[in-house]
């Protein structure tokens, strides 16, 4: 994997998103319903694309939010809509036109009082606030984002009643109706001018940042934080949860420093990713430059990605892992949270380190392994089987003190606020309670990296199974498994993983590159890791001639 010269660095003013352009874009050009790279599509986390690239133009959405519309209407979703955009650029144009629609299909919809940026973890928040209890009237959300994406490029979700992702239940037959309605030149959306929309009565304000902090007390031991006197330091990173940290702060009497309030939308002051491109990734240090600067300043130091669903955790000793933080995270709450079901499992998917399934283990706690998507733990955590989800990317949520669900997607708030906790009740920052666990349960090397793949790899990949793989060792270990499902819901891995006693690899097509994902651990060492990953490069090579 090479290194671009800027990675770790800012970029010169003349490689920055032309935020002009983007926008002009976004209404002038127009997707060819023909071309399969044009039409919507809903991957792992909703439909995402540029407009540069005729992926998420204004007929994009146009079409998408009326299939959500009448998708609700057949389901018997007849509650409000909560709706919230982060920063990037093509989210608020990509709002006022899906407000556009809503309020021509007579949706209500609630959007921030504030006229201001709503995180991912308040939409969901909102979504399970307002449906408790209730049969009927139930709400869902849409979420305008496209998490941690580079600037040039715009996302569009929809969370259920559930409060979390939606399935590909769900994302299928909104994905169909959106083509549909592309491949008909629009006929059959209905829409009204947007001042027109936002003076409708059908559209409504709502207080998302009030009814997120204050409900912050049931889910972070915040007088704890507050009386071990934890020295904060937090980067919002120009992101949705901007306007977020001053309440926490207030509301809680922290001692934690904002040290920046600004909102760029070309994102200038982020140093670039190992690609050389704006990505805003928390747990990359190549991106995360600014926030690792924080280090000898604070206890802890946080920052999140721009729809606030991926956390970044700094100590003294550097950005954590995001492998390394879940462990901690998982071993500090299950042993602090009494109110949680003695039988909630613990939430991890299938690229996630082996070091959680030691520390499960050692909690006496079940281990659920599902594919990559934190769709996967919505359930869970909706009925408290699961005190924790998360994922290998830096997502994660768990339950509240008394076990009910705080948010059924992820949460980078309550997650960066929980390594204030872990300081404050134990005396240890999350980094080192880390290196208690490698203590005791063995030291584990990861890496993720991206190898080519030509489509016909790609679709080996994706269909291969247990039975079609030969071989019998990997980096010199005897194969223990092969799996191409998930262990606990015994769903599509969407590529293959092999387990050793000693280590594993997981390899999985990219939906939108010629390249494939490769995952790799080993609890051997360095040198063993490195002969994992040319073992299995090896192997899909073989495979695929």
């Amino acid at each position: 994997m090479a290194i671009n010269s800027y990675a770790g660095h800012t970029l010169p003013k003349e490689l920055l998103t032309d935020l002009p352009r983007l926008i002009g874009d976004y209404y002038d050009l127009a997707p060819d319903p023909g071309a399969a790279s044009q039409r919507v599509s809903f991957g792992t986390s909703g439909h995402r694309g540029s407009s540069f690239a005729r992926t998420f133009n204004e007929r994009h959405i146009l079409a998408v939010t009326q299939a959500i519309c009448d998708y609700r209407r057949k389901a018997g979703v007849d509650g409000p809509v909560f709706m919230g955009m982060d920063t990037h650029a093509l989210s608020e144009p990509a709002f006022g036109t899906a407000l556009e629609v809503l309020a021509g299909n007579g949706v209500t919809v609630l959007i921030d009082a504030a006229g201001g940026y709503t995180p991912t973890p308040a939409v969901s928040r909102a979504i399970l606030g307002h449906n408790a209890g209730r049969t009927s009237g139930l709400a869902d959300g849409i979420l305008i984002t496209p998490s941690h994406n580079p600037p040039a490029d715009g996302g569009f979700k929809y969370n259920p009643p559930s409060g979390g992702p939606a399935g590909p239940e769900i994302t299928g037959v909104i994905q169909d109706l959106a083509n549909a309605l592309l491949a008909a030149d629009l006929a059959g959306v209905r829409r009204l001018p947007l001042a027109a929309a936002k003076k409708a009565p059908t559209t409504q304000p709502y207080d998302y940042t009030g009814e997120y902090v204050k409900g912050l007390a049931g889910v972070i031991d915040l007088p704890a934080i507050k009386a071990a006197g934890v020295k904060i330091g937090v980067d919002p990173l120009g992101g949705s949860g901007v306007a977020y940290w001053a309440p926490i702060a207030e509301r809680y009497g922290l001692d934690l420093t904002i040290v920046s309030d600004k909102v760029d939308k070309t994102f200038a002051f982020m140093t670039a990713d190992w690609d050389g491109k704006i990505r805003m990734d928390p747990s990359s240090p190549y991106a995360m430059q600014r926030l690792i600067g924080l280090k000898d300043r604070y206890d802890v130091a946080f920052g999140c990605d721009t729809d606030y669903d991926r956390h970044g955790i700094v100590t003294p000793a550097g950005l954590l892992p995001p492998n390394h933080y879940l462990s901690a995270a998982i071993q500090y709450l299950f042993q602090n949270r009494p109110g949680w079901r003695p039988d909630a499992a613990v939430g991890k998917t299938a690229v996630s380190s082996s070091m959680i399934d030691r520390v499960a283990a050692g909690l006496g706690r079940r281990l659920c392994e599902v594919p990559v998507g934190f769709k996967w733990f919505v359930d869970g955590l909706l009925d408290g089987s699961f005190g924790f989800g998360g994922e290998e990317s830096a997502g994660a949520s768990f339950l509240r003190f008394d076990g009910g669900p705080w948010s059924t997607d992820k949460d980078a708030i309550i997650l960066s606020l929980l390594s204030a906790e872990i300081t404050a009740r134990t005396g240890k920052d999350p980094a080192q309670l880390y290196r208690g666990l490698t203590a005791k349960y063995g030291e584990p090397f990861y890496r993720r990296q991206d190898a080519p793949a030509t489509p016909e790899m790609k679709k080996l990949l994706k269909s291969l199974t247990p039975e079609k793989f030969p071989f019998k060792e990997l980096a010199g270990e005897k194969i223990e498994s092969v799996l191409n499902r998930a262990p606990s819901n015994d769903e599509a891995l969407g590529g293959v993983k092999v387990n050793t006693a000693g280590g594993w690899f997981a390899a999985r097509p990219s939906g939108t590159e010629d390249v494939y994902k490769i995952y790799a651990e080993s609890f051997r060492g360095e040198e063993h890791l490195g002969r994992i990953f040319t073992d299995a490069e090896d192997m899909i090579k073989r495979l695929s001639n």
